[in-house]
């Protein structure tokens, strides 16, 4: 197959799964067990991202300047600091820490 055709597959084959998400009763959703892991799968959905981004260089795993920079990032949005604050601070530490190293 070569790119093109892959990317074909790939986008019909994500096509079929919305569509099949529109196909779902409305009153299954509402139930509390499939609405409860409906949140929590996309928590932990975006868990692994972070995780994935933060720790994975190609297929190796790395500690980084990353991973204190995530830290202070987690710990500023647990007290509530607004989001422009939290990336500027976890920016600023990524690039002291990468400046001393």
């Amino acid at each position: 197959m070569t790119v093109w055709q892959i990317l074909l597959v790939a986008s019909a084959a994500t096509l079929a799964l919305k569509l099949a998400g529109h196909l779902v009763p409305a009153d299954f959703l509402e139930r509390e067990r499939p609405a409860r892991i409906a949140d929590l799968l996309t928590v932990a959905l975006l868990a692994a991202l972070v995780a994935v981004q933060t720790l994975a260089t190609g297929q190796q795993v790395e500690v980084d300047a990353r991973v204190p920079a995530v830290i202070v990032a987690a710990a500023l949005f647990a007290l509530r600091v607004p989001f422009v604050v939290v990336v500027i601070a976890a920016a600023a530490v990524a690039a002291g820490i990468r400046a001393f190293t």
